[in-house]
């Protein structure tokens, strides 16, 4: 079943404090772009440090596969978009500035969520209720 656990703040949402978070677009579209804001500009203020100076170089080569997969998990042309939910067919919200690899992804994320099965239970849920 759906377990609503009410309002989030917005501080707990990179957190995981809920899988699901249900806003107006124009919320949705600020906390997305604000927090890819902030993650972009952690990303440069850390590679910036480790350019600074040798001991930052030094620093930097002994957690450069670490930093690489951060920097992966965090761009968002690695995960496409996010899946409208409520609709018979996948529709996935991609950005408009989308490069090939962006819409590769999000082509990717539709097939996936098609896969999944969640449209059909969402139908299921919405019947019985």
């Amino acid at each position: 079943g759906i377990d609503f656990i009410g309002n989030v703040e917005g501080k707990d949402v990179p957190y995981g404090a809920c899988d699901v978070l249900v806003c107006d677009g124009f919320t949705g579209n600020i906390l997305l772009k604000t927090a890819e804001g902030v993650s972009k500009f952690v990303m440069k203020q850390i590679s910036a440090m480790f350019k600074s100076d040798l001991i930052g170089k030094i620093a930097g080569v002994l957690v450069l596969k670490k930093a690489k997969a951060m920097k992966k998990r965090f761009d968002v042309k690695e995960y496409g978009g996010a899946p409208f939910l409520g609709l018979a067919k996948p529709v996935i919200k991609a950005h408009g500035n989308s490069d090939a690899r962006a819409l590769k992804n999000a082509i990717h994320q539709a097939i996936t969520y098609a896969e999944t099965g969640v449209i059909e239970e969402i139908e299921k849920t919405m019947q019985k209720a």
